[in-house]
């Protein structure tokens, strides 16, 4: 009897149900890199500007790995194979001088509650205040302009919750003092995601800081396309 047999059967089989990689899904960073080998190839005259935009609304439309390779695989820049590369951690400090001193947004609770959420822009700078209190900033349907944004936030004797999409980079810089201050610091494998940074202190309360699952950034597409678009205004000289 061989008893190797079923064992070989068992490896056959984890083999064919395994998927090829350019059957596997397609993500928002992948969608940003063929974009920008096709801007590449607009500005060197490889495509004409129809070209171009015809090939970046098949990207757009691209649900799989396999359909975005076939976008770029008469360019040489799909053939070039470099020494692979990590992508760099978000620095845990914001750029000196790219915030501005005063908030975008201020968010008080005194005695009360506040929420902001749902689908609106992210400003650069957003104060939160929770004095026996709490204070909900839900980030992940917003639209982010900026690359950094940064949320400054002050517990006493409150409670400040913040939450990010969970395809940008988290940090967070604070402390608490007979409270706590708990941020899940988080690198999005995109180098051009928005970074949130949590900043502040809690006394006698709580901030917290944490990706939402199932949540990314809404506006991902809509970044792709307006880079698409400045690239085909400085083709055509407009």
């Amino acid at each position: 009897m061989d008893l190797q047999k079923p064992d070989l059967q068992k490896q056959d089989l984890q083999q064919q149900s395994a998927p090829a990689v350019s059957e596997l899904r397609a993500s928002d960073a992948e969608r940003d890199r063929i974009a920008d080998i096709l801007h590449d190839a607009l500005a060197e005259g490889r495509l004409t500007a129809d070209e171009h935009a015809e090939r970046v609304e098949g990207v757009l439309r691209a649900k799989t790995v396999g359909e975005l390779e076939v976008f770029i695989r008469d360019l040489p820049a799909a053939h070039r194979r470099g020494p692979a590369s990590s992508p760099a951690p978000a620095p845990h400090r914001p750029t000196p001088g790219a915030l501005p001193i005063d908030p975008d947004d201020n968010v008080v609770a005194v005695f009360s509650g506040a929420v902001r959420k749902g689908r609106r822009r992210a400003g650069r700078r957003i104060h939160a205040y929770a004095v026996f209190g709490s204070v909900e900033i839900d980030l992940s349907e917003a639209l982010f302009d900026h690359q950094q944004v940064v949320v400054k936030s002050f517990a006493i004797f409150g409670s400040v919750e913040i939450r990010v999409p969970e395809n940008v980079s988290l940090r967070g810089t604070g402390s608490g003092v007979l409270g706590s201050f708990e941020v899940d610091t988080f690198d999005s494998g995109d180098p051009q995601a928005p970074i949130v940074y949590v900043d502040g202190w809690a006394v006698l309360g709580s901030i917290e800081a944490r990706p939402k699952r199932g949540k990314v950034v809404a506006d991902i597409l809509d970044r792709v396309q307006r880079k698409v678009d400045r690239s085909l205004r400085k083709h055509l000289g407009h």
